[in-house]
């Protein structure tokens, strides 16, 4: 009895330990498969919070066995169970039939074959192998517990990863955005120092100040808003600046009837404005006829058609300037002393900055005291500028200032001279030597001569006109100081004596404001002098 409850408790136990290795080499492998993706997947990035923890817990613990691995201990024999199975030749055991010893064999000869073909249980035994226990409930407990503490950590630790990459990319992006601006300012200022560059290569070079011996003279005060007048506006100051003349005409025009003695006292009126004998002769002629074709029977009617008469006789003087003819357009300024020239060229430089062109303005009247200070003053009301040479040769600042206009690219040089009375030869030989210097500095040039008339003159113009015709060849007039005269009527006897060969009357004055002076138109003129 003994020996059989022996027998039956070894074979229960060897049972149960072959039970036990196979489900530990299962597990083993499982667990190996189970590691083995889960450091694929964490080296793919794909890992889960469990598999990282794992991976954690399986280096942590093969770190922490290299550090407790004790020193090597003597190698015992190992002797396996099936070493302790008796062959075919060897006696049962004491108590035990031949089939039980048999059986007992077998089913160690089993387990040593089991554990030897699992890695896990190939584990060296002293002669008797006795199969390793179970783990206890509080190891399984305390495994899971540090798994689930090392996947919190993990959690935590990737959150704490998480948060630091925001904060760098964040701080990333803020720097890629500085310096994005700081990229687009430095950008900017090398596209303004480009443009710079650009601008300073395709300006031309720093003007000089002085040509010859004549000197720049820049404006030094601001332009002010210019303000083109009104063409009404200028009427009426037309007309207020004749009531002289006009008042003479007026009374006599106003009659109700027409008969001899209305013409006689319309003669003597346009003999006393100037007009002159021969010219007072030609308009009453033309008058008569006028009358006898037109049957004209009342005063009103008679005072149109004087009008009409007047402005068909002053139509040849009307005629603009061309500016565009040439560049730049050399304009020659000469009159007697006192005649407005100096004051008509400031006039005129504000007229041409209201067209849009640039002027330079030489003072070639080196000689009267101030010439130079009062023509630099129009430059600065006009900013424009002024080359001079106190004291030196005229024609010299004339060559001068055409050469200086040249280079640059002014579109009008007007040039004043010295006033000088026709009888004074030695001083219209020195125009003469103007006009043929300033011809040497630019062909054709001047273009314009222009002579300034005073309107006060009267009957005198036509003697002025002729003598500085004969010396410079005049191609204009400007008539001033029409508003303190009676003798309007002058222009109209320059205008009967040069009918064959008009001389255009390009600007009159009525005052001395800068509005004050304008073209000259034919019908406005013969109205503003009868009306």
């Amino acid at each position: 009895m003994f020996g059989f409850f022996r027998r039956k408790n070894q074979d229960q136990k060897a049972a149960e330990a072959a039970a036990e290795f196979a489900a530990a080499a299962e597990r083993t492998e499982a667990e190996q498969q189970a590691l083995a993706e889960a450091r694929q997947a964490v080296a793919n990035g794909t890992a889960t919070l469990v598999q990282q923890a794992l991976v954690m817990q399986a280096d942590e613990a093969a770190q922490q066995a290299a550090a407790a691995t004790p020193a090597a201990t003597p190698a015992t024999t190992p002797v396996t169970e099936a070493a302790a199975v008796p062959g075919p030749g060897t006696p049962a055991p004491t108590g035990m039939s031949p089939a039980e010893a048999a059986a007992t064999a077998s089913t160690a000869t089993a387990e040593s074959t089991t554990a030897a073909a699992s890695p896990a249980a190939a584990i060296s035994t002293t002669a008797t192998a006795s199969p390793a226990p179970a783990a206890p409930a509080d190891d399984e407990a305390a495994r899971r517990a540090m798994v689930e503490q090392a996947a919190l950590q993990v959690e935590r630790d990737l959150a704490a990863q998480a948060e630091a990459n925001r904060q760098a990319e964040a701080a990333a992006h803020a720097g890629h955005a500085a310096s994005a601006n700081e990229a687009a300012a430095v950008a900017a200022r090398e596209a303004q120092a480009r443009q710079a560059a650009a601008e300073a290569a395709q300006a031309p070079a720093a003007l000089p100040t002085t040509y010859g011996d004549s000197e720049i003279v820049p404006p030094t005060q601001a332009l002010p808003e210019a303000v083109r007048p009104a063409r009404a506006g200028w009427f009426e100051r037309l007309r207020g600046g004749l009531a002289r003349t006009r008042s003479q005409l007026g009374s006599i025009l106003s009659r109700s009837k027409i008969d001899e003695s209305l013409y006689e006292d319309l003669e003597t009126a346009l003999l006393a404005s100037d007009t002159g004998y021969g010219t007072t002769e030609w308009l009453l002629g033309q008058l008569r006829e006028r009358v006898k074709r037109d049957r004209i029977q009342d005063a009103a009617t008679l005072k149109t058609a004087l009008i009409d008469i007047l402005t068909d006789l002053l139509t040849p003087l009307e005629k603009p300037i061309d500016v565009d003819r040439a560049s730049p357009l050399v304009m020659m300024i000469a009159g007697v002393n006192g005649a407005g020239k100096t004051t008509s060229i400031g006039k005129l430089a504000r007229h041409l900055h209201q067209i849009e062109q640039s002027v330079l303005l030489a003072a070639g009247d080196t000689f009267r005291a101030a010439a130079r200070e009062q023509l630099a003053r129009w430059g600065e009301r006009n900013q424009v500028h002024v080359i001079a040479n106190e004291g030196g040769d005229p024609a010299a600042v004339a060559f001068d200032a055409i050469k200086a206009g040249q280079a640059r690219g002014i579109d009008v040089v007007m040039v004043d001279t010295a006033g000088r009375l026709p009888t004074q030869r030695h001083l219209m030989d020195e125009l003469k030597k103007i006009r043929r210097v300033m011809g040497k500095a630019m062909d054709d040039a001047p273009h314009e001569v222009l002579l300034v008339l005073d309107g006060n003159t009267g009957q005198n113009m036509l003697a002025q006109v002729q003598a500085f015709d004969e010396a410079v060849q005049l191609t204009g007039l400007i008539v001033t100081k029409l508003d303190g005269t009676a003798k309007g009527g002058a222009i109209a006897a320059l205008a009967h004596t040069r009918r064959d060969n008009p001389l255009p009357v390009y600007f009159i004055g009525v005052g001395e404001g800068v509005e004050d002076l304008q073209g000259f138109s034919a019908r406005e003129f013969a109205t503003a002098l009868l009306v």
